[in-house]
């Protein structure tokens, strides 16, 4: 009851201050306001970043091996795939993709990419080729069937025809 008491008076000596002091406490208030504001939408937008800024376009790669491990997350998913090298060594590498919801509307669901399951990704080597991280382009199944696993905007097509031939074959 005493904080709503300490509240009242000072929201009273705001209300009976001077014009020119109310005015200058309202606009401070207002600044607070919109200066939180702007931070929580300006922080998903400092971790978002363009294709060109991280992978190497002149740089495509060809991966193939099992999913270990699938992160369903925005503004990007992430597949993780074992790869099996010419000296028989492994290494996991980190596939990029479109959000959560634009692969959803592609007709590619999260339990379609289960550990374990054998996929053929094309894609973008990182810059960095020292990392082992890549943009994926598309993500072709065992059975050949194929998605679009690039991020919204690209002006590709949506492939329906593929979509309704891999729910015919019992494909996610």
């Amino acid at each position: 009851m005493h904080k709503f008491i300490k509240m009242y008076k000072t929201v009273a000596q705001l209300v009976h201050a001077p014009r020119s002091a109310r005015a200058r406490t309202l606009a401070a208030i207002l600044g607070l306001v919109v200066g939180a504001g702007a931070l929580v939408i300006a922080a998903p937008l400092v971790a978002h970043h363009a294709f060109g800024a991280e992978f190497d376009r002149n740089a495509p790669i060809k991966l193939q091996g099992s999913i270990v491990r699938l992160e369903w997350v925005n503004p990007h998913t992430w597949i993780h795939l074992e790869i099996e090298n010419d000296d028989g060594t492994t290494e996991v590498w980190a596939v990029e993709g479109g959000t959560p919801n634009v692969l959803l509307r592609r007709g590619l669901r999260r339990d379609c990419l289960q550990p374990g399951t054998e996929i053929i990704v094309d894609g973008y080597q990182a810059k960095d080729h020292s990392l082992k991280r890549a943009n994926g382009r598309d993500v072709t199944f065992t059975d050949g069937s194929k998605i679009f696993l690039g991020s919204s905007g690209t002006g590709a097509p949506y492939e329906e025809d593929l979509l309704r031939a891999r729910r015919e074959r019992g494909r996610c």
